[in-house]
């Protein structure tokens, strides 16, 4: 079977945990502020707060921008549901607006569109690793917090990395990311102040001189470990390889897919704009049903899974807010024909034609 994700993790990871494993100092210990410093040193960010996932990144930011209950806040309904989730996690509403169709990003003209005087900021998603139209958002003066979680090693057209605009900047560790952690994620930051509290958050509201016996504000358990962060230093050093080897995976999948009529690939780079590759999603022709792909490629020995479904169409979405479809057609109509091939820094070339010829058989059987 090839899987749909493999972590790259070698010797140099193990040595490093096993460094703090023999410390005895697993948390809150001097590994968590040297992978701050060197993350945010990689995105060309002043500043940087390790936190437990990149879903408590997201939360912590749009606190430390002010978002608050009864607010709005502009994003994509094509996301990984914990860019929608975190916004209610303040008892505000996110405010979904359609994607591009090319880019999959949140369509830039619509979320303008959106902005009304009860919108407290906005929320883009850098999908799939495709850098999102930041600068163009930042017209409109209002906060801004960076879904990253897919895109660590994306860079804009002007040349700024994401991450390094200055807005929090939410990136994410999980096993099948650029880097991994296992589980964890970094804010990024260009405030100081927004670093401070997060910080105090991310740590049950502690004071900013750590007295633990004083607590000055909410907050909650979103720290990083010790473990998690050395093998984050470890991943750091081959991380310039790895994204190496993800572009290079992805320009196999674009030789060996060219010629498939209806199917359509990640879009190339353009303006400027440069993807940090995550995941090799492609949308099926129409008329192929993609549950019977996925299906199909799996009893060929290749994983695949739908990536990613429309969030206001999710049934507590449905429900709570009463979405229905056809309300941002863009989204529904890539929602329900894309899907995530196996894609990896150590995939081989011969597995990539092995899933293309699998790819190929499945669809030409479905749709002669």
């Amino acid at each position: 079977m090839i899987p749909v994700a493999r972590p790259v993790i070698g010797d140099l990871e193990e040595q490093a945990v096993l460094e703090v494993l023999r410390s005895r100092h697993l948390s809150l210990g001097p590994r968590v502020p040297q992978f701050e410093r060197e993350f945010a040193a990689r995105v060309g960010a002043p500043h940087a707060s390790a936190v437990s996932s990149g879903t408590a990144a997201l939360h912590l930011a749009l606190r430390a921008v002010g978002v608050k209950t009864g607010d709005e806040v502009v994003t994509s309904p094509f996301s990984f549901v914990a860019s929608a989730n975190s916004i209610l996690f303040e008892n505000a509403r996110p405010v979904f607006v359609d994607i591009d169709p090319v880019t999959l990003n949140l369509d830039v003209d619509a979320a303008a569109a959106a902005i009304t005087d009860r919108t407290t900021a906005l929320l883009p998603v850098h999908i799939f690793g495709y850098p999102a139209g930041t600068p163009a958002l930042e017209r409109h003066g209002l906060p801004i917090v960076e879904d990253a979680c897919e895109a660590l090693g994306a860079v804009h057209a002007d040349g700024v990395k994401v991450g390094g605009r200055g807005h929090p900047a939410a990136f994410g560790f999980y096993a099948n990311k650029q880097l991994t952690t296992g589980e964890g994620g970094m804010l990024t930051f260009g405030s100081l102040e927004h670093k401070v509290i997060v910080d105090s958050e991310r740590n049950q509201g502690r004071a900013p001189n750590m007295d633990w016996l004083d607590h000055d504000r909410l907050g909650f358990n979103y720290r990083l470990t010790d473990i998690a962060c050395a093998l984050g230093l470890a991943q750091l050093q081959r991380l310039d390889d790895m994204l190496a080897a993800r572009a290079r995976v992805a320009g196999w999948y674009r030789s060996a897919l060219a010629g498939f009529e209806g199917l359509e690939l990640p879009c190339e780079d353009f303006g400027g704009d440069v993807r940090g590759w995550f995941v090799f999603v492609v949308q099926l022709p129409r008329g192929a049903d993609r549950d019977d792909t996925i299906r199909a490629l799996y009893e060929r020995g290749v994983q695949s899974k739908p990536y990613l479904p429309a969030i206001h169409l999710m049934s507590f979405y449905r429900e709570r807010f009463g979405y229905r479809d056809g309300e941002f057609p863009v989204c529904e109509d890539v929602a329900a024909r894309s899907i995530a091939l196996p894609f990896f820094p150590e995939l081989t070339e011969g597995q990539v034609a092995e899933v293309a010829e699998a790819l190929e058989s499945v669809l030409y059987t479905a749709l002669r």
